[in-house]
Formats: C-alpha cells, sequence, structure tokens
C-alpha cells in the first residue's frame, strides 16, 4: 500500500457474513478495511481476518454515528 492509503482513513470495511440454515439473519464480523487507488480504478483492501468458512465477504461504506448494521 502507498504512504496515502496507511495514513487516510478506509472510505470502506470488509465483513465477513455467515449465515446458518436456522436463522435469517447472518453473522457480519468486520474483517478488514477498503481504500479507492488514485486512478479511481479498483480498491486496496487490508486484511485484517480471513474467513475460512465459506462466508460471503461484503464491501460497504462506513455507517454514520446511530445507524445500526
Amino acid at each position: 500500500m502507498s504512504k496515502t492509503e496507511t495514513t487516510k482513513r478506509p472510505t470502506h470495511y470488509l465483513y465477513a457474513v455467515t449465515k446458518h440454515s436456522t436463522e435469517a439473519k447472518g453473522y457480519w464480523t468486520r474483517i478488514g478495511a477498503a481504500w479507492p487507488n488514485s486512478d479511481g480504478k479498483g480498491f486496496s483492501f487490508k486484511l485484517d481476518l480471513v474467513p475460512l468458512n465459506g462466508a460471503d465477504i461484503v464491501m460497504r461504506e462506513p455507517k454514520e454515528e446511530g445507524e445500526s448494521q
């Protein structure tokens, strides 16, 4: 990652979402962050955790204060 990516706040967060067949709602675990590339054609990711259980990976913008998941 470039220096600018590590000093700025991420524009998106990465979540691992696991669902159980008996429950409608999935479990969301934040696993990393994303920053847009300088050319605007993609993102750079920093993963803190790697899901191993077949979870979906979802990229979302950060929530405003008081918003629920």
